[in-house]
């Protein structure tokens, strides 16, 4: 199985709000979020979720159009989405702006932020979300981009979805390989060198299900040397899976810990269609635990939203571009969770 493949579709990369949070603005300056106490969104308690809330994603903005358009019951639902933090997916273009604009904003609200970094050279296998870093020299001029963007404010990273993945599959062409796993490992190095970071590799889910081949790869990228490894990124498989399957990889992996993408898992995976389609905007999917540093098992560091829910896949089942917002699916999902 090619487990979380499109891998979260990854925002188009270009975050909406980062422009915004690098102005210095409060708000989007077209009324929005200031026209009334309805449209605002608050930041979560910090002794169990320590993770920022963007005041200016795309739930956000679309909570603040429902509450000026009459629509209560529509923007109490995006509010789901709106007031739980989610990964920020830095984009290739301005990896130091946008780094310290999210670790900056989030510093002050007094939270860390979760930023995914999606670049690695001939990335997602030519799918909907292919593209990445020219060559590793670009890659490694990326990372220390970001790693300048941080400094010392807090952060949680989520390191390359599917890249691991990609290798063990065979996916990624065997030239680009050796590449991979050093420039993985040179990553994990400059942001570890950071104060106040905290680095998880990607480490597929439990619908890949097969640490016995994992493992190994995710050491030779220098797992050792990361906070540890995340599951179930982009992807709708059950908590419980998703700690069973991760126990099994730290067993192998040095006790490592990890974290879990629980953004859209609420009803678990969809089998309703074909297996290697089920990870792309299937239908009757429910946004799952909220993010928090509470979780079922001393070895699960946190539960994030790493995939924002609410933007697609990729162009199928009707969807917008990977990484667009899609209002309707979002609200869906609101409507589905608990």
């Amino acid at each position: 199985m090619d487990g979380n493949k499109g891998a979260g579709a990854r925002a188009s990369m270009a975050v909406l709000g980062a422009a915004l949070l690098l102005a210095g603005c409060s708000s989007g300056g077209d009324g929005g979020k200031d026209e009334g106490s309805g449209a605002k969104v608050a930041q979560q308690p910090k002794n169990a979720d320590p993770f920022w809330v963007n005041p200016h994603g795309n739930a956000a903005e679309q909570v603040a159009a429902y509450v000026k358009a009459g629509k209560g019951p529509e923007a109490e639902q995006i509010r789901k989405i709106a007031e739980r933090p989610t990964g920020e997916w830095i984009g290739p273009e301005n990896p130091e702006q946008e780094a310290r604009g999210f670790t900056e904003a989030a510093e002050k609200s007094d939270r860390a932020a979760i930023l995914v970094l999606y670049n690695i050279p001939h990335r997602d296998c030519g799918q909907f979300s292919q593209g990445g870093a020219a060559d590793g020299n670009a890659y490694r001029t990326w990372i220390d981009g970001v790693a300048r963007g941080i400094e010392d404010r807090p952060a949680t990273v989520i390191l390359e979805p599917d890249a691991i993945l990609h290798l063990v599959n065979q996916c990624t062409p065997q030239q680009y390989q050796e590449e991979r796993y050093d420039l993985l490992k040179g990553a994990i190095g400059r942001l570890k060198s950071l104060k106040n970071t905290k680095v998880y590799l990607d480490a597929g889910n439990a619908g890949w299900g097969h640490p016995d081949q994992i493992f190994q790869p995710l050491q030779s990228a220098g797992v050792g040397q990361a906070d540890g490894f995340s599951v179930n990124v982009s992807n709708f498989y059950s908590t419980e899976d998703s700690i069973a399957y991760g126990k099994r990889l730290a067993a192998k992996v040095g006790g490592k810990h990890f974290v879990i993408d629980t953004s859209r898992n609420g009803n678990g995976p969809y089998t309703g269609g074909k297996a290697e389609e089920n990870w792309c905007n299937p239908p009757g999917r429910a946004l799952g635990e909220s993010p928090t540093t509470r979780t079922a098992d001393p070895l699960v560091d946190a539960y994030l939203w790493v995939k924002r829910p609410g933007e697609s896949d990729g162009t199928c089942k009707g969807g917008p571009k990977a990484g667009d917002w899609w209002a309707d699916y979002a609200l869906k999902l609101a409507k589905a969770s608990k």
